[in-house]
């Protein structure tokens, strides 16, 4: 394929990269597409021709990396196809394209107007601020708003949102509309939605390292063993005391695991059992019943015959004359 670059600017020795590549490229993208990237962008400036296997083998990636990155970066619209090649496309022409695009985008300004309040205006302005050193791209103001529409969030937990990513080192918009939109499941809205929604976490992380500890577990809990506590936690409202009446249940089973527990917990909440109280006066009810039926079986002299077994066919007929 042969490479072109969309910039007549001279270029020397040095390949020059963008700062809008660090600012809205490099978070997202993969680190083998990077690497095609600034291969591809190296030899460009020499209106390079180069098959896909020379390029594969000069990267030390494989043919199925190539394409992929290749078909990332068209996606992304970095790279645009043409009859014989590619071309590398100018990315600060791509994001004033985006910007000033009539009727799909908002400038920075016309955000901060069209906002609801001056509230969220300083809200913005803040994570523009506090998590961008005040370079935040322009492209992230109209997203900003967008996610304050999409999600119903007061402005505290918008900036609660960009927090929590900048702690988590994933301060770009996947990541950050992957929390937003779990956030936004479990109804969070204002601020007092999420400090609730925390307690209710740690409540449940602290339930998970008791019972993996009990369990003997020498491993982090798989996200269905993590859907399970919460079942038990938040959709049946079982304390850890009574999860750990299940879990004692489980010390006479070889390999314990959480569908076990699950039909135990179920099987109390289908009853309408609620408290430690309750299920043990259930257990211990269960329990006398079970003895009784013994002791039944003892005083009426109750036992299972086994089948005679005949080694002569003729003892079968019982009238058979000698």
């Amino acid at each position: 394929m042969k490479l072109e670059q969309n910039d007549q600017l001279p270029l020397f020795s040095s390949t020059q990269i963008p700062d809008i590549f660090f600012s809205e490229y490099l978070s997202s993208a993969n680190g083998d597409f990077i690497k095609v990237y600034l291969y591809l962008l190296f030899l460009s400036k020499y209106d390079k021709d180069i098959k896909i296997n020379d390029l594969s083998k000069k990267l030390g990636l494989s043919l199925n990396t190539i394409q992929d990155a290749i078909k990332y970066w068209e996606e992304q619209e970095v790279l645009t196809k043409k009859s014989n090649g590619y071309i590398l496309n100018n990315l600060q022409e791509i994001e004033l394209y985006k910007l000033y695009k009539p009727k799909s985008s908002l400038s920075a300004e016309q955000v901060q107007k069209s906002a609801e309040s001056q509230k969220r205006a300083n809200a913005i302005e803040y994570i523009n601020n506090k998590y961008f050193s005040g370079l935040m791209p322009t492209t992230w103001y109209p997203d900003i708003e967008l996610w304050f529409k999409k999600y119903s969030f007061d402005e505290e937990v918008m900036i609660a949102l960009f927090s929590y990513c900048f702690d988590k080192s994933a301060l770009h918009r996947n990541y950050i509309k992957a929390v937003a939109d779990a956030w936004s499941k479990n109804n969070i809205k204002t601020y007092n939605d999420l400090e609730s929604y925390y307690e209710k976490q740690e409540k449940i992380n602290k339930i998970a390292n008791s019972i993996s500890k009990k369990l003997g577990l020498n491993r982090g809990l798989t996200q269905y063993e993590f859907a399970y506590i919460e079942k038990w936690n938040i959709d049946y409202n079982y304390p850890l005391e009574v999860i750990e009446i299940a879990l004692k249940k489980t010390t006479s089973k070889a390999n314990p695991n959480f569908d076990y527990l699950d039909k135990l917990l179920t099987d109390w909440h289908d009853r309408n059992l609620k408290t430690v109280d309750e299920i043990q006066k259930y257990l211990a009810d269960l329990k006398q019943k079970n003895k009784n039926i013994k002791e039944l079986e003892k005083t009426t002299n109750y036992q299972k015959y086994d089948q005679r077994t005949y080694t002569n066919l003729n003892e079968l007929y019982a009238n058979k004359k000698s």
